[in-house]
């Protein structure tokens, strides 16, 4: 006789000894038992060959071997080896090989970013990036390099910081043969070769390769300056200028001049000094020491005007001249003039007062 039988059987002969409680109890039991069969995955009750049958997984890639149990991802996947990518960005013309990814890629044009910390706002464009950023206020640093015992938040960073001790360099331009550690960092170069600039200022409307790039130059709309030193606490809006200040107080003085041996501690001091101009101007022929200087002269032929006032919109070609002109809406009147006592906004008011004065 099969289990669940005599189980029955036996309930049945003994009711006549049980008092009602009992029996109202195994009945209780009994529906506990029943739902607990139904509420169970089915694949439990049935023979172990129908359970592996369901779990099997029956699509196998013909390129490395690799199975799945749904067609749509070894779709998914042979696209790593064929290079397919279907989904294409409208903005950039980058393509992908997953609309997910394509739809995450689409949010560095968008600015989107659904993303927010609770512990300081920062925003992010993607979950993951959330998460890895988390641990910035936790400082948890859960992977650990075997090689040095550097410590790391994610294990992204801890792969492209062993590239460091293996100098390996697995990615290469096809164009020219440079070799990368990173992927991304090979996609960024690629752009050199390509042109392609998917980054756009809303302000101006200018593009840039990268990303970093375009962060940079919107400081120079907002006048934003991040990097401060922490000697003399000057700020700087990009690190670089910061690292060139340093050296100031450090008194390290690395570039030399052949003629005299005199040191300096920047290069533009350097220039300065020996009196060299490499940037010339391809419209006047007029030169620079310093490229950034070129790039401001060259707004005297293009016309444009980065720096725009948020009070009146006016725009300017440099910074300087929009800070000056800030002044006439905050009132703030710096230039004195020390003949009379008489208050200027902008430096070159000043000037020309002068000139009733001294009659020049």
């Amino acid at each position: 006789m099969e289990r669940a039988e005599i189980n029955q059987h036996s309930t049945v002969e003994n009711v006549g000894e049980l008092g009602e409680d009992s029996i109202c109890n195994m009945a209780t039991k009994s529906k506990v038992i029943q739902s607990d069969i139904v509420d169970r995955p089915r694949e439990k009750f049935h023979s172990p060959q129908t359970g592996n049958e369901r779990k099997k997984k029956q699509h196998k890639c013909e390129e490395c071997n690799k199975q799945f149990s749904r067609l749509v991802d070894l779709t998914i996947h042979t696209r790593t080896h064929t290079g397919e990518k279907p989904y294409r960005c409208e903005e950039c013309g980058k393509q992908f090989g997953q609309p997910g990814v394509l739809t995450r890629h689409m949010m560095t044009h968008t600015g989107e970013k659904p993303y927010k910390c609770e512990e300081c706002g920062k925003q992010f464009s993607q979950l993951g990036n959330l998460k890895t950023h988390m641990k910035t206020h936790t400082g948890e640093r859960p992977y650990h390099c075997e090689e040095c015992g550097s410590q790391f938040s994610s294990s992204d960073t801890l792969k492209r910081h062993m590239l460091t001790h293996t100098d390996e360099r697995p990615y290469q331009c096809e164009t020219c043969k440079r070799r990368f550690s990173q992927q991304g960092h090979l996609r960024t170069h690629m752009r050199i070769h390509t042109g392609e600039k998917p980054y756009r200022c809303e302000e101006c409307g200018k593009r840039f390769s990268t990303l970093g790039d375009l962060k940079k130059h919107i400081r120079t709309h907002t006048g934003q300056k991040p990097y401060r030193c922490e000697e003399c606490n000057k700020h700087f809006s990009r690190l670089d200028s910061l690292k060139t200040h340093m050296q100031t107080h450090t008194g390290e003085k690395r570039y030399g001049c052949e003629e005299c041996g005199k040191q300096f501690s920047l290069l533009m001091t350097l220039k300065a000094h020996t009196g060299e101009k490499p940037y010339r101007c391809e419209e006047c022929r007029k030169q620079f020491g310093q490229l950034c200087n070129l790039k401001k002269h060259m707004r005297t032929h293009t016309g444009e005007k980065l720096y725009r006032c948020e009070e009146c919109g006016k725009k300017f070609r440099q910074l300087a001249h929009l800070k000056e002109h800030m002044k006439t809406h905050t009132g703030e009147k710096p230039y004195r003039c020390e003949e009379c006592g008489r208050q200027f906004s902008v430096s070159c008011n000043l000037k020309r007062h002068m000139r009733t004065h001294t009659g020049k």
